[in-house]
């Protein structure tokens, strides 16, 4: 119990903070590429990369892994806004957002591990 709650507090941090972030983000940007989400994913795999990396008790890995890095991140806010832009004729946009979003979340994720090694030793 006492971990639903700790990802329930956690999450209640991330998602109005994801929303924050990615307008923030895309209001910046006279584009039709979601450039909030593509940053909010980023920076969510390069923090979960720093956490996993620092094994944390369980406890935080609930709080701040599933519950705040887990609803800043989106995947599903990802796979609309790339059929939306497929849909809308923008295939090289959707293609685009595809591979760059997995390279970039991907190797986010890879420099915070290599971060948290660095670290701990």
């Amino acid at each position: 119990m006492t971990a639903l709650l700790l990802v329930a507090l956690g999450g209640a941090v991330g998602a109005p903070l994801r929303y924050l972030a990615d307008r923030f983000v895309q209001a910046r940007h006279d584009s039709v590429f979601p450039w909030g989400t593509f940053a909010v994913n980023a920076t969510g795999s390069l923090l979960l990369g720093l956490l996993a990396g620092l094994a944390p008790p369980g406890w935080a890995a609930a709080l701040l892994g599933t519950g705040l890095l887990g609803t800043l991140t989106t995947y599903s806010t990802f796979g609309y806004e790339t059929v939306r832009l497929a849909r809308e004729g923008g295939w090289f946009l959707a293609y685009a957002n595809v591979m760059g979003s997995l390279s970039a979340g991907l190797g986010a994720a890879y420099v915070g591990l290599a971060v948290a090694q660095a670290l701990t030793g």
